[in-house]
């Protein structure tokens, strides 16, 4: 493909040498350079593609793409200066790949706290119903059925659109996807063709990324502010944030809610370990999840599919057929009546609707032991909050690791301990081994008693010092329960 043409729609400043040259493929990523690529110069959090810019012309780079040029450049290399190198890598990842986002019906998933489980379950949704489907989520990649690991929530805009050229490639019609503030505001998504939104709602995180949580909400707008006219924006209006979402977008406005009027409305008439039964827009439908939090997933995802063209009954009967995602809510019961229940929360909303929900289905009659840690090198004012939360609303809290990181564990868990109130104190203990808390959960816990461990959910890894060890909530919880058990 010529340079001119993977440059389409980028916004480009200034032009050294010629653009009508063939290129082999697009890097930002100067330790992948080989012969006729083109590199593109993105200045990140921790390092500036500009100082690689020689490196990769000495790997074969036939064209750079800089914000800033060099004070010397090298004879028979094209130079394009561009505003946002971030904002034209996505424009020319589009163009590289064929714009695929334009022969696909994708739709984008934001906020805090559900976007897994709302982007994971319509596209289960989708598959159900007999359509070609693709997913871009936290969890995994998927290509109709087959799957490929997922490294972030929001992938760079070359892996974007590779998975989705793969898609098109495969006969997918419909994408569903995770859309990350992180993603939104490093361009990620630039360039794509979203034929819907939809908005979760907006609380406590990355708050070490977003300056202030203003600029944290204005970034998850800018998202709807972008839609074209021809699309949906669906959003959460029990969520005071989702109204700002709407105001500045040219997208069909659409409203979902439990507690005030909208579009699409439910009410949770009965809430068991074993499901749901809601009434949405007045017809009743009994779903396996759990909880008042996947109340608003399960009318975010009905709200989507009805406005992709599916029939409203359709709908509702394929919504009582979805499976829980993994690491989100996910239980066991062992042998000796102990539930033990896995889910991701690692925000204190996430942590709150959770606990929440648990204590609208248990008796009272049973201990709630809690098992959370906070990860490392993140934003550190959330966790005190999530010990406060913790401790207040369990019967028992161990504060462990969840994902150091670079930080010390201990350390991390000082820090939570600062948000518990005296009399929650003898109700807290710390365990920095998070295995080792978990075995302790499972010792103190009685017949009929909960375990909720928190924080980790899907993921099969603990980070520790930059190495990433196997480590399994669910696997772990399984294997020590089985043990207590013979």
């Amino acid at each position: 493909m010529l340079l001119r043409d993977i440059l389409y729609k980028a916004a480009i400043e200034v032009v050294k040498g010629p653009t009508d040259i063939a290129i082999a493929k697009i890097e930002f990523d100067s330790r992948l350079i080989s012969t006729g690529d083109v590199f593109v110069a993105i200045k990140g959090t921790l390092s500036d593609g500009h100082d690689y810019i020689e490196k990769a012309i000495s790997l074969g780079a036939i064209a750079v793409v800089c914000e800033t040029m060099p004070d010397v450049t090298t004879e028979g290399v094209t130079y394009i200066g561009v505003k946002k190198a971030s904002s034209a890598l996505a424009y020319m990842a589009s163009n590289y790949y064929g714009n695929p986002s334009a022969s696909l019906k994708l739709v984008g998933i934001t906020g805090t706290n559900g976007k897994t489980t709302i982007a994971t379950l319509l596209y289960q949704l989708f598959r159900n119903a007999g359509f070609s489907a693709g997913l871009l989520s936290t969890v995994k990649i998927m290509v109709n059925d087959k799957e490929y690991p997922a490294t972030h929530t929001t992938p760079d805009s070359l892996t974007i659109n590779k998975y989705l050229q793969e898609m098109v490639a495969n006969g997918a019609e419909y994408c569903f996807m995770e859309v990350s503030s992180h993603g939104i505001h490093q361009h990620r998504t630039e360039g794509l063709h979203f034929v819907g939104g939809v908005f979760t709602n907006l609380s406590h995180d990355h708050l070490d990324y977003h300056a202030t949580f203003a600029e944290y909400r204005d970034v998850k707008k800018s998202f709807f502010d972008n839609l074209p006219k021809s699309a949906f924006a669906v959003v959460n209006v029990d969520d005071k944030n989702g109204l700002v979402m709407l105001q500045n977008t040219a997208a069909k406005k659409l409203t979902y809610a439990l507690k005030t009027y909208a579009d699409y409305r439910a009410q949770i008439l009965e809430n068991q370990l074993s499901g749901l039964l809601l009434k949405i827009n007045g017809e009743e439908v009994w779903v396996k999840l759990i909880g008042t939090f996947n109340a608003y997933n399960l009318l975010a995802i009905y709200a989507t599919a009805v406005n992709l063209g599916l029939d409203e009954r359709e709908a509702l009967r394929l919504l009582s057929e979805l499976e829980s995602v993994s690491g989100r809510f996910q239980f066991i019961v062992s042998d000796s009546n102990i539930t033990a229940i896995v889910d991701y929360a690692h925000t204190p909303d996430a942590l709150e609707n959770v606990l929440s929900t648990i204590s609208a289905i248990r008796t009272r009659n049973e201990q709630l032991i809690t098992v959370v840690g906070c990860g490392g090198d993140r934003d550190k004012t959330k966790r005190p909050v999530m010990a406060h939360i913790a401790s207040s609303m369990s019967d028992r809290a161990i504060f462990t690791s969840d994902n150091p990181r670079s930080e010390i564990p201990e350390v991390i868990i000082e820090d939570m301990e600062k948000g518990v109130e005296p009399q929650n104190y003898k109700k807290t203990v710390a365990v920095v081994d998070r295995k080792q808390a978990i075995k302790i959960a499972c010792q103190l816990a009685r017949p009929n008693d909960i375990i909720l461990i928190a924080g980790k959910g899907h993921e099969t890894y603990q980070e520790i010092k930059g190495v990433k060890y196997d480590f399994d909530d669910m696997k772990t919880v399984k294997e020590i329960l089985g043990q207590l058990n013979k």
